[in-house]
Formats: structure tokens, C-alpha cells, sequence
């Protein structure tokens, strides 16, 4: 009769709530006292609520016997259910009063203020890291727990977050539902697209705060970082290389499988990188967008550019630890320093000669093959080497005219 009369005769002494029931008094109490007598038996959740436990409990048994009449829908709570219904009625009876955005939920219109207030009410007790919905504290804390709850049925890859199961699974299906509107790029994850857009605006939000470098990616910019901290958390098992980055390593383990993925169209070519192949098709299309200022010069790639610059420039800035000498180019040192290792890495699978450069390799395995690529113009002899055909070429000259 109570709720007919709208009598509700018990009041909480700390805030003045009131209620019909007492056992409703009793469940507001804990609000204050901080009490959870509830245990689950499978984790370490507590709880005010007999009921919470019971909804929490479906996340173990992956019980949801709330059921959408409209599509196949299916939830572990109530309230999901009626939340989920608005999708298909479009009700979005909640609206921000700062900008206006409207939601079908309460309490994604609590998540969405704290975008404005910066409110950060959830912290992980682990690292400190602190944000603003509960949901993503829960994704935080698999980091550091190394939780994969989440399998794909396809190839059984396993991830921490829903959302990064829904990207993978498009991988399978070859769905790229979002496009860019500026050219024909499209891709399975919005966030991706995100990126992308940065290609265009030229936008590189995320800084460094050692150098003020600046990158468009934020992984970009964490995987920049370890060359202050000189961090290589990605290591070989085969050999003792590590890396920044696991996309080097990716690369990196090539080198002992000999797998070489990217394969170009028109030839037979193929590579380990892709942006090695990238090069590659260059050398069919002819293009040269990379022009020297000083000379005529033109090449492939913008690298080729600046390690070509260093013939007016003089400049070596790579210089050997061990006798102080210098180089223009990288791969040079490296192959210098086998001068100090005595690493020969290049071996002849007929002969099992090796050599310190991959050059020399290819120059020894034409006295087992016979390969003669360099001719003469004049009389057609042909060399297994340049320098040999050069040295040839003497003999048909007198001073600098040819006969």
C-alpha cells in the first residue's frame, strides 16, 4: 500500500534518503560504509548488492538471458537490453549541455562530460595510469595481467579488447568499410583511417619531449623514444639482435628463413621489404622523382638523394668505433667493420668460400656459373667484372680516342 501512498518511512541518518523497505535502507547504508559482503567465488569481485553479484557472474558463465524481439541481440543485464532497444526506436532522450551531443544512454552521457571536464575517476593501482571510463581501465589492466580473452575462430589469434577482435576478423572477411575521402585509401578500422588522414593534413600530433620531434602516430612516437632510453625489447631467438621496433624484428628474422613475401608483378622479383619493392617497381616505370640541386643527377628514392648529396657535401657521418675511419654510407662501415671482426657472412653454397661482402659473393659465384654480363662494344669480348672489361677497354684506345 505503500506505493500507493507514496509513504516512505525509513530515512538514512547520514544523507536524508528514504525508502519503502528496509532492506532497501540496508543496501543504501553500504553506500557510505564502503561495505561489500558479496564474494565471487571464481575472481576477487565484491559487492553491496546480491544482485551485482549475480549480473557479475555472467560474465564467468556467459549466461545472457536477456534477449532483443527486433534482432539477435543478447545481453547478461537488463538495462543493456533497454539501452540496446533505443538503437532500433533512434531515442536519444540525453543531451549534453556543453556541445550538444545526444545519447540513447545515461551513462555514456557521464562517460562523454568527463570529455569536458577531464575527469579521470579510474585508476590502475598497478602504474597509476588513470582514465575516464571504467571499460578502459578494465582493457589497461591486461597489459600488465597479459589477458587475451578474446579469440579469433578463424586463425586463433588471441587479443585483451573486443574492438581489436572486430578489426582483426575484417582481415578475413576483406571488408574495408572506411574510406578516405581525398583518394581511393581504404581500410578495415576507423582508427586506421584516422592515421591515414594525416598523410594529407600533414598533422603529427604526438611530440617528443626529449628532441620536440613530432610524429603522426603515437606508436611511432613510443617506438622513437627507445633511442633516447636505448630500449630494444624485441630480441631474435636465433641470434642476438634486437630492435625498437617488432616490425624490424619481423624483418630482421627474414634474413635467417629467406622468406621474401613481397613479389613484383611484372618480373620475378621478390623481397623481404616492402619498401624495397616499392624501389623496385620504380625501375620499371622509369620514374625518378628525386632530382639532385647541385648536378643532372635523378634517382628511385629519396635515400639514393641524400647519400648521393654526400659526394658534393664531402660529408662520412658514419665513422668505425675501432680506427676512426669514415664512410658516407652505413652498409660501408658495416662491411668495413668485418675488416676488424673478420666476419665473412657470405658463403658459396658450392664451394663454401665466404666473403665479408655480398658483392664479392656474386662476383665469385660467376667462375662457377660462367656468367659473363660485362661485353664489349667494340669487339664483343665479355668479363665476369667491370674492372676486367675497363682494364679491355685500354685496348682498343690510344690516349683517349677509341680505334
Amino acid at each position: 500500500m505503500k506505493t500507493h501512498t507514496g509513504e516512505k518511512p525509513h530515512s538514512c541518518e547520514v544523507c536524508g534518503y528514504s525508502c519503502f523497505h528496509i532492506s532497501d535502507l540496508a543496501k543504501h547504508m553500504r553506500t557510505h560504509t564502503g561495505e561489500k559482503p558479496y564474494f565471487c567465488q571464481v575472481c576477487r569481485y565484491t559487492c553491496s548488492v546480491k544482485s551485482s553479484l549475480v549480473t557479475h557472474m555472467r560474465t564467468h558463465t556467459g549466461e545472457k538471458p536477456y534477449s532483443c524481439q527486433v534482432c539477435e541481440y543478447s545481453c547478461s543485464q537488463k538495462s543493456n537490453l533497454m539501452t540496446h532497444m533505443k538503437t532500433h526506436s533512434g531515442e536519444k532522450p540525453h543531451s549534453c549541455d556543453v556541445c550538444g551531443y545526444v545519447c540513447s544512454a545515461k551513462s555514456t552521457l557521464v562517460k562523454h562530460m568527463r570529455t569536458h571536464t577531464g575527469e579521470k575517476p579510474h585508476s590502475c593501482q598497478v602504474c597509476g595510469y588513470s582514465c575516464s571510463a571504467k571499460s578502459a581501465l578494465v582493457s589497461h589492466m591486461r597489459t600488465h595481467t597479459g589477458e587475451k580473452q578474446h579469440f579469433c575462430q578463424v586463425c586463433g589469434y588471441s587479443f585483451s579488447q573486443k574492438s581489436h577482435l572486430v578489426g582483426h576478423m575484417k582481415t578475413h572477411s576483406g571488408e574495408k568499410p572506411h574510406s578516405c575521402e581525398i583518394c581511393k585509401y581504404s581500410c578495415s578500422q576507423k582508427s586506421d583511417l584516422i592515421r591515414h588522414m594525416r598523410t594529407h593534413t600533414r598533422e603529427k600530433p604526438h611530440s617528443c619531449e626529449v628532441c620536440g620531434y613530432s610524429f603522426s602516430h603515437k606508436s611511432t612516437l613510443v617506438e622513437h623514444m627507445r633511442r633516447h632510453t636505448g630500449e630494444k625489447p624485441h630480441s631474435c631467438q636465433v641470434c642476438k639482435y634486437s630492435s625498437t621496433s617488432k616490425s624490424d624484428l619481423v624483418r630482421h628474422i627474414r634474413t635467417h628463413t629467406g622468406e621474401k613475401p613481397h613479389t613484383c608483378d611484372v618480373c620475378q622479383y621478390s623481397c623481404s621489404q616492402k619498401s624495397d619493392l616499392v624501389k623496385h617497381m620504380k625501375t620499371h616505370t622509369e620514374e625518378k622523382p628525386h632530382s639532385c640541386q647541385v648536378c643532372e643527377y635523378s634517382c628511385f628514392t629519396k635515400s639514393d638523394l641524400v647519400i648521393h648529396m654526400r659526394t658534393h657535401t664531402r660529408e662520412k657521418p658514419h665513422s668505425c668505433q675501432v680506427c676512426g675511419y669514415s664512410f658516407s654510407q652505413k652498409s660501408h662501415l658495416i662491411s668495413h667493420m668485418r675488416t676488424h671482426t673478420g666476419e665473412k657472412p657470405h658463403s658459396c653454397h658450392v664451394c663454401g668460400y665466404s666473403f665479408s661482402q655480398k658483392s664479392n659473393l656474386v662476383k665469385h659465384m660467376r667462375t662457377h656459373t660462367g656468367e659473363k654480363p660485362y661485353s664489349c662494344q667494340v669487339c664483343e669480348y665479355s668479363f665476369s667484372q667491370k674492372s676486367n672489361l675497363m682494364k679491355h677497354m685500354r685496348t682498343h684506345t690510344r690516349g683517349n680516342q677509341v680505334l
